[in-house]
């Protein structure tokens, strides 16, 4: 491709490139062929009850194609969301790289990401316990680059060849079939008891960081060490992290199941919602960057996928922005048919020899052959580059490109030699290092410390982290039958924090370990969801109202929280209306029992007087309220509003009485009574960007 052709692409280029393959649904209904049909309800038979024609194309036509609809689902990653957008590079890179796209701050480059659950399959639901895929595909002008990551930094094994085994524990037992999504079984904690390189993996598993509040509000990284190269052929060892500008946030777990029965789709939809609405996700790509002769200083090896780079020893360096502005027209020719490769890379990007990374780069493109029908599917509208593609690849299943010619092969004359050999300056390169050694299989010393930055995680959380990470190794280990299993997971966790595997034995009936293993006592505070700022765009707030409802509190609720990006569904007895305290009407968005608390960041109850005893003796608004307070959620209530909290089981607080005049909060539960209602509104807001009241006392609150 010239170098006009590459300058000139725009971010529009993949929009238009997919408008040539988008097809609307208008005009007539014709076969595949073209041909006109004016009856798709019956079929073509020798009379009215007689027996169906084989001439009938037709039928045969719609049959057979309904029949093979279907693909080969992923084996992992099959349950996933995606959306278009663009990413720009902040200053230019060229002191450590030469990919164009990180070169050229004027540049929007279009990218398609896509969000995924691992185990489970394509109908299990979203908020599962597990690792969440963040794959991202830049449509570079020196063709497409895929950054296939994850919501975690690090991975269970450390060598490729373990994958299979590694996915075989954690998918359903195969006896049975069961269960579904769900690592709480016995053949993945078997796995995990003989293997302890994962147990760093497992510490974050069992963190509430796989249990993402959001897809637009979960991190994400390339978990491997790769490599810049510069236009001077110098590397430098990178790992890439993406920020979200919404903070990283998370569910809890009783929370999580219930959403799993009310709304399975729950991170589809959020995601799916926020970009109709204009509310476009976006986050920050960084960079941790160290020098080749810096790559033996640390006390891990750089090229072990369950390590983490501490940010405390090598920063983040924010380099660039990615917005998600678009969703797809089509969920199978786009979210379900992109394929991704880490092995997909442009000049100035490169690999390591990290052992599991390089096994990635055989599996990516040895799976989507058979899921996608054969070796042409990068020309598949959503896979296909915006740079110009000249190769001598011919025919096989899905062919769509006409070659015209007599020529497919190199060196040829009869074509003018054409296509010929990229330059210097813009073919890709692969790095140039020295690589000897004794045929072995054998890993690295190197990589053989399991403990210490499992250690690291848990000593930089916060005590509500740790006290969720605990809970979720009792409630796994509780799932399963063996108790030699169970075992074998305490005696590892006894090498990660000795009060953690106390703790955890006690809560699974398994003997506690007696000797402690020392904690090194280092931490990484940036590991931590406790150390993220909030904002309250975009979140979700429930307003509970009933007949009499003081309908200028709704209203000033609403506006506040729409002046900071938040939104209000004001949930009714019914669907319709609901009658004001001054006798009119005010319209509901649902009704009450077509939602969950579940569903929602925060409840607010307004006040007047009939509108608080119908709540008061309205279970399901009880309910509401009591599980939003069981999940940490803010809750706020005005003037007679606050009677109803009352009402709900909850702890003992201290909510404003009659005659108060200001405003009260304690647990993250804020209550006014009187003139101060914009003083509450205020309050509740700051309360809500803190996402959750995680110090809040659950213990008497009911499940």
């Amino acid at each position: 491709m010239s170098e006009t052709r590459r300058d000139s692409a725009t971010k529009d280029e993949k929009d238009q490139q997919l408008e040539r393959h988008r097809v609307d649904a208008a005009g007539e209904l014709t076969t595949s062929t073209g041909t006109r049909v004016d009856d798709t309800d019956n079929s073509l038979s020798a009379g009215g009850r007689g027996p169906t024609l084989m001439e009938d194309f037709h039928f045969r036509e719609k049959l057979t194609h309904f029949d093979h609809e279907r693909i080969p689902e992923r084996v992992v990653h099959a349950r996933g969301a995606g959306a278009y957008g663009y990413f720009q590079v902040y200053e230019p890179l060229s002191r450590y790289t030469r990919a164009h796209f990180l070169n050229d701050p004027s540049l929007r480059t279009p990218v398609f990401v896509r969000f995924s659950t691992v185990a489970g399959s394509r109908g299990s639901a979203d908020t599962v316990r597990d690792v969440r895929g963040f794959a991202t595909k830049f449509y570079t002008q020196e063709g497409n680059y895929d950054l296939v990551g994850n919501n975690i930094p690090v991975f269970f094994i450390q060598d490729g060849i373990k994958f299979p085994d590694f996915v075989h524990s954690v998918k359903p037992e195969p006896h049975n079939e069961i269960p579904q999504a769900q690592s709480a079984h016995d053949t993945l904690w078997d796995f995990v008891q003989l293997q302890p390189e994962t147990m760093h993996m497992m510490m974050w598993v069992m963190s509430d960081r796989a249990l993402p509040r959001s897809y637009r509000m979960m991190q994400g990284f390339g978990v491997h060490t790769f490599r810049f190269v510069n236009a001077n052929g110098e590397g430098t060892f990178v790992k890439f992290h993406w920020t979200p500008k919404l903070g990283t946030h998370s569910l809890v777990w009783d929370e999580t199941q219930k959403i799993g029965g009310k709304d399975p789709d729950y991170n589809r939809r959020d995601l799916w919602d926020a970009i109709e609405r204009g509310q476009y996700p976006e986050w920050e790509l960084g960079v941790q960057l160290v020098p080749e002769s810096d790559e033996h200083r640390f006390d891990f090896d750089l090229l072990d996928p369950t390590k983490i780079l501490p940010e405390e020893q090598v920063p983040v360096t924010p380099i660039g922005r990615m917005v998600l502005n678009r969703n797809p027209d089509n969920f199978f020719a786009e979210t379900e048919q992109i394929a991704f490769h880490t092995a997909n890379v442009v000049p100035g990007i490169d690999f390591t020899n990290d052992p599991l990374l390089q096994a990635r780069n055989f599996s990516y493109l040895d799976t989507q052959l058979i899921r996608l029908g054969g070796p042409n599917f990068q020309q598949l509208p959503v896979n296909r580059p915006v740079a110009d593609v000249q190769d001598n690849q011919r025919d096989g299943y899905g062919q769509h490109y006409v070659h015209r010619g007599r020529t497919s092969y190199f060196k040829n004359s009869l074509a003018g030699g054409c296509p010929y050999l990229a330059g210097e300056d813009t073919a890709f390169k692969h790095y140039q290092e020295r690589v000897d050694g004794q045929k072995i299989r054998h890993r690295s010393d190197s990589f053989q410390d399991h403990y210490t930055q499992a250690t690291l995680f848990y000593n930089s959380l916060a005590n509500w982290e740790r006290a969720h990470i605990s809970a979720a190794f009792q409630f796994e280990l509780g799932k399963v039958e063996h108790r030699h299993v169970r075992e074998g997971v305490v005696a590892h966790l006894n090498h990660v924090d000795h009060d953690l595997a106390v703790d955890v034995a006690n809560g699974i009936g398994v003997d506690p370990p007696e000797r402690a293993v020392a904690n090194h006592g280092r931490s990484s505070p940036a590991v931590s969801q406790a150390t993220f700022p909030g904002t309250v765009y975009s979140r979700q707030v429930a307003v509970l109202v009933a007949d009499g409802v003081r309908a200028a509190e709704v209203t000033a609720l609403r506006s506040a929280l729409a002046e900071h990006g938040a939104l209000a569904d004001v949930l009714g007895p019914r669907d319709g209306t609901v009658r004001t305290d001054d006798g009119s009407n005010f319209e509901v968005d649902r009704a009450m029992s077509t939602v969950a608390s579940v569903l929602y960041d925060a409840i607010v109850v307004p006040g007047g007087a009939d509108n608080a005893t119908a709540l008061s003796g309205d279970g399901l608004a009880l309910n509401f309220i009591t599980e939003a307070f069981k999940h940490h959620k803010p809750i706020a209530a005005m003037n007679e509003g606050v009677d109803v909290l009352g009402r709900a089981p909850l702890p003992s607080l201290r909510l404003a009485n009659s005659g108060d005049d200001g405003v009260r909060t304690d647990q993250g539960v804020i209550t006014n009574r009187g003139s101060d209602d914009q003083g509450l509104r205020q309050t509740f807001i700051e309360t809500l960007a803190r996402h959750r009241v995680w110090d809040r006392e659950v213990a008497s609150v009911p499940a």
